[in-house]
């Protein structure tokens, strides 16, 4: 950990998750901030920082934002789960150690062309890693898909059955966890801590990926619906140990939630799927997929939760009452039938007789 008078206890592990990464960066032969500026961004909490050359700090803003919330959570070492496109600067080309430098033309004012030594002998090598990566990438997917989906189908009836007679929570963990380790992938002595203890209570499983405890998953009998009081219960677990992801399901229905920490904290449902719904094979598999070990090592739910939570009916909601949003609809009376009205008439008739008077007690409570 960092010694620094300056620093408190998070400032300092915030500060130990950035060096930590800028000296993986720069072993990968990349140009990143200097330690000053990371300290300055941890202490900070931000990337917006003064500083002589803001050019790096730029270069790697997404970078240093996913590093900065990751270790909000607690995570230790997150760069070792850094996402792909996160791992190189935007709009800065990596430099190497020893390295010539062979200005560019066509360059933007600020971009340099780095050429390491051996690079002129055997330019092609770089672009050939690039391929052999992309393809390992397609194949762990195409295999966690193809484990998945053959899951969906192989459990179903063992599903059915379950629900038939109406199964205890005990017998339907036992399936959970043949589903974990046969269809996502989860080795049960590495991957999976059954009842894992937070502060007096306990979490039906802790899933930790590379030693990092990213989700819990609490499990309820085949026949009990998932409700409100079961999504608290997993949300106390997942905020007193800092974990972001959240999963509930009794076998049949399976429900993945995003928790964002804060005051108050932030909880988003990713996606729920019924695996004795309506819907395909392929689309339940689809859905599923997300929660896979590999899947969720590369964050491939991100994406997912985050247009749910923009799209969300108090979201949407925010938007439509948002003072630009009236004004166009004001404007779009005026052009339509000639008639003059105000904002707060608008928002009065969308507040009392179009919007559920619910979604607007939640809307204004947050």
């Amino acid at each position: 950990m960092i010694e620094n008078a300056l620093l408190d206890a998070k400032a300092q592990q915030r500060a130990q998750a950035l060096t930590a990464w800028a000296a993986d960066a720069a072993g990968r032969g990349h140009a990143v901030p200097v330690e000053s500026d990371l300290i300055a961004i941890a202490v900070g909490r931000t990337v917006d920082i003064a500083t002589p050359d803001r050019s790096l700090v730029d270069a790697w803003s997404a970078t240093l934002k996913w590093i900065l919330s990751q270790a909000a959570f607690g995570v230790v070492d997150p760069h070792v789960h850094l996402p792909e496109e996160l791992s190189a600067p935007v709009g800065r080309v990596s430099m190497a150690v020893v390295a010539e430098v062979v200005p560019d033309p066509a360059a933007e004012p600020e971009a340099v062309v780095v050429v390491p030594p051996t690079a002129k002998k055997a330019p092609a090598e770089p672009a050939a890693d690039k391929s052999s990566a992309r393809a390992k990438g397609t194949k762990w997917e195409a295999d966690a898909r193809e484990q998945v989906e053959s899951a969906v189908r192989r459990f179903a009836k063992p599903l059915a059955d379950l629900l038939a007679r109406d199964a205890n929570e005990g017998d339907t963990r036992l399936l959970i966890t043949d589903m974990l380790c046969e269809g996502l992938g989860y080795d049960k002595f590495r991957d999976l801590t059954t009842e894992y203890m937070v502060r007096q209570d306990f979490a039906d499983y802790g899933v930790r990926i590379d030693k990092q405890l990213v989700a819990f998953i609490e499990v309820k009998r085949v026949s009990q619906k998932l409700n409100e009081r079961h999504l608290r219960q997993v949300q106390m677990y997942a905020v007193n140990e800092g974990v972001e992801w959240m999963i509930l399901t009794n076998g049949v229905v399976w429900q993945a939630y995003h928790l964002t920490g804060g005051l108050p904290v932030l909880v988003n449902l990713a996606f729920e799927i019924n695996l004795l719904g309506a819907e395909s094979v392929q689309e339940k598999a689809n859905a599923l997929f997300n929660l896979h070990r590999e899947a969720l090592k590369r964050r491939r739910i991100d994406e997912l939760w985050k247009h749910r939570a923009a799209t969300e009916p108090a979201a949407l909601l925010d938007v439509i009452l948002s003072e630009q949003m009236m004004d166009e609809m004001r404007r779009e009376i005026k052009r339509r039938t000639g008639i003059t009205t105000t904002i707060e008439a608008i928002e009065e008739v969308i507040r009392t007789e179009i919007v559920d008077p619910k979604l607007m007690a939640k809307l204004y409570k947050s």
